[in-house]
């Protein structure tokens, strides 16, 4: 369906419309504990809740998955916390393994079909929380992981009810896109970031030979060849081919057996618009917000002055639909 989205005026542009909320909100306000969920491959996954979790099956608690290299800390993150407090859920995001500025204990770290982690972790928290409804809401990265999870479970997924903003759904359209234009920027600072969080787990020197090459540049010109280089390899793909076309989402949109909505903007620049579906790649369950503005992550509309953050009013009017009261 045509999302009624209206950009906020002057802020028309899609790249505005991605980067505004990161200097209009730049400071993390919902304080946050972290707690640590010890894997079976014997790694760490960092859990981060603003108040004790409680086992009410009035209070669902919504799973949020952040982007790539994103962190509790992130804009989005910190809104949608807001937001979901405001209307008694609880909430709790979960870091990949080596975000948030911890590295992780392996040499794997995650990637965007990363769906093993959050199923494990939904497993646990059902263990500790049986009573309370568990809903999820994903970003950009973690929005394709949250669509795949639900496509591979189907009709035994432990969700409720789940909302994906932005996802990268088809990864080979994807990164043809972010590597055009503008959003080459974008794809540098990305790459600049997960170089920096490279090297931070290099210097532990039990991992640092299993590491691919650090040092060669090529590796990092683009996603694709970090994704060939680092992504593939370290996480058992047989190449970048290999690993976009088994971590995609979109093949398995038609599977999804939980009520779902997929939030996109057409003008999205990370994303190439072919990687949008359409109602006869989803199945019944899921609905589609497609808005011809909005930028990747963005959604801002009211005014420059009074900026409103659409997002944190449209996933919960649609969480709130799937709520049993």
């Amino acid at each position: 369906m045509t999302e009624k989205f209206s950009p906020a005026i002057g802020l028309g542009n899609c790249h505005l419309q991605t980067i505004f909320s990161r200097f209009n909100r730049p400071k993390p306000w919902i304080a946050t504990e972290c707690h640590w969920y010890y894997t079976l491959d014997g790694d760490q996954l960092g859990l981060h809740v603003p108040q004790p979790l409680e086992d009410d099956p009035q209070r669902p608690l919504v799973l949020i998955l952040h982007g790539l290299e994103g962190s509790v800390a992130s804009p989005y993150a910190q809104g949608i916390m807001d937001a979901l407090l405001k209307r008694n859920y609880q909430v709790a995001v979960m870091h990949f393994r080596g975000c948030g500025g911890v590295p992780n204990k392996l040499v794997r770290a995650y990637h965007s079909g990363d769906s093993d982690d959050p199923r494990w972790l939904a497993e646990e928290l059902k263990k500790q929380l049986p009573n309370t409804p568990l809903m999820a809401v994903g970003y950009s990265l973690g929005g394709n992981v949250l669509l795949k999870w639900l496509g591979e479970d189907g009709a035994g997924s432990p969700l409720s009810a789940a909302v994906a903003v932005s996802a990268p759904m088809d990864l080979h359209a994807c990164s043809r896109r972010i590597n055009t234009g503008l959003s080459r920027v974008y794809q540098r600072h990305l790459l600049t970031s997960l170089k920096n969080s490279l090297q931070q787990k290099a210097r532990d020197s039990s991992l640092a030979g299993a590491l691919p090459n650090l040092d060669n540049p090529q590796n990092f010109v683009n996603f694709r060849n970090f994704d060939d280089a680092f992504t593939a390899p370290l996480h058992g793909f047989r190449d970048v081919d290999d690993y976009y076309t088994r971590a995609s989402s979109k093949p398995l949109l038609s599977r999804i057996a939980r009520p779902t909505l997929i939030i996109h903007a057409t003008d999205d620049p990370f994303i190439c618009p072919s990687a949008i579906p359409n109602q006869s790649e989803v199945s019944s369950c899921v609905e589609l917000a497609i808005s011809r503005q909005g930028g990747h992550v963005g959604f801002v509309s009211g005014s420059l002055w009074r900026p409103e953050y659409w997002l944190e009013t449209r996933i919960p009017d649609f969480l709130d639909t799937k709520r049993k009261h």
